[in-house]
């Protein structure tokens, strides 16, 4: 099927390797402390249904802190934003296992598998890590087990979470290479004001380049329950289109959604179209950095040679923010504060400060030793906001 052509019912029933996004609100039951078993177990009729097909799936699942808030005293009327970390870290410990259980026993009685995944940002930001964890994935997806994945609330940091799982699922997709990301949530997508407010609102069925307008249209998130909000949503597919993986947002709040979906071309969602993407797994890693651990400041000729494909060399480098050793994410700026990229640091910090603004022919005697004759070589390297 051509770009023209695309849509968010061809996209899904395209895929073969699928992660869905469930947010808070679709899980919880009546009760603060009860999962909706009803919903969860027609979610776990689909996808058994999909693997059947030979789909792999994954989910990404919300609602850990939502269903610990009765444990810890928590209303059910305070954003996730205003909860002091050290509660939502004890809610979570709480309602994961009622999260977990939910899912478990869902999937059970269709004969599948379950498989409970905690992750944290700092270990999708490590290479090696991040490795490890695509490769627990990938074993778990072979063996017909379907993983369902949190932001382990209990030991993450407000300085190097993930912040929603809109973020987390697009991360974990382009961790395993997957087609599509699925964001179940109360909308129905993408629409040019709030619809619940403007009647005048119109719906976008696709968005074939997320543009500023796009961005500007976003709102924030319910209270209550959800973390995020639409502007999450529009920052996830701008990094999931870009790592050429589709993004769909669709209304999750019935049962047999993932059917309805897969079967019914006219039901309103929003896909964000993949765009073409040809670069590697560790590129797509590069691209994906939330927290890089340092700034590396540029000249004007350093910058024009980076579009040309050329390596940073330290002449060009003015000026080094952050603490980074060798091989971790740095961020690429302007000295007018412009982000050019993201790549790999070749040297750590302390290294990487006493050679900025000297010739590569300097280094070996400067440092002591001979390193190499780049900041950031190229194959490390990826430009872009």
């Amino acid at each position: 099927m051509s770009k023209e052509e695309v849509t968010a019912y061809s996209a899904l029933n395209d895929t073969r390797l699928l992660v869905i996004k469930v947010g808070s609100v679709l899980i919880r039951g009546e009760e603060l402390d009860t999962v909706n078993k009803p919903w969860m177990e027609s979610l776990a009729h689909d996808v058994a249904g999909l693997m059947e097909k030979g789909v792999k799936v994954v989910i990404v699942s919300s609602g850990g802190v939502a269903l610990g808030r009765k444990a810890l005293g928590i209303s059910a009327e305070i954003s996730p934003g205003s909860i002091r970390l050290d509660q939502k870290q004890a809610a979570s410990a709480v309602g994961q296992y009622h999260m977990f259980n939910g899912y478990y026993n869902a999937f059970q009685k269709f004969g599948v598998t379950a498989a409970q995944v905690l992750l944290t940002m700092s270990e999708t930001e490590n290479r090696r890590m991040n490795l490890n964890a695509r490769e627990t994935l990938y074993t778990l997806l072979d063996k017909g087990i379907v993983p369902v994945i949190n932001e382990n609330d209990t030991v993450s940091t407000g300085e190097i979470r993930f912040g929603d799982n809109d973020r987390l699922s697009v991360r974990v997709a382009q961790m395993i290479n997957a087609d599509t990301v699925l964001l179940l949530s109360t909308t129905d997508g993408l629409y040019t004001a709030n619809p619940d407010i403007d009647p005048e609102a119109r719906h976008f069925s696709i968005v074939r380049e997320i543009e500023s307008k796009h961005v500007k249209m976003a709102g924030d998130a319910i209270p209550g329950l959800s973390t995020g909000g639409m502007k999450s949503k529009i920052e996830a597919a701008q990094s999931s289109t870009k790592a050429g993986i589709n993004l769909i947002i669709s209304k999750g709040t019935e049962n047999h959604v993932i059917k309805s979906l897969l079967t019914d071309p006219k039901r309103k969602s929003t896909l964000f179209l993949a765009q073409k993407s040809d670069v590697s797994a560790r590129i797509k890693w590069l691209q994906s950095h939330l927290r890089p651990r340092g700034i590396l400041i540029i000249d004007e000729g350093a910058h024009d040679a980076l579009k040309k494909g050329k390596s940073l060399l330290p002449v060009g480098v003015k000026k080094i923010e952050g603490h980074f050793q060798r091989g971790d994410a740095v961020e690429i700026r302007t000295q007018t504060g412009k982000k050019v990229g993201m790549g790999l640091s070749a040297y750590d910090v302390a290294d990487a400060k006493q050679i900025i603004g000297k010739n590569s022919a300097e280094i070996s005697g400067i440092l002591g030793y001979s390193g190499r004759d780049v900041l950031v070589h190229r194959n490390d390297l990826v430009l872009g906001d």
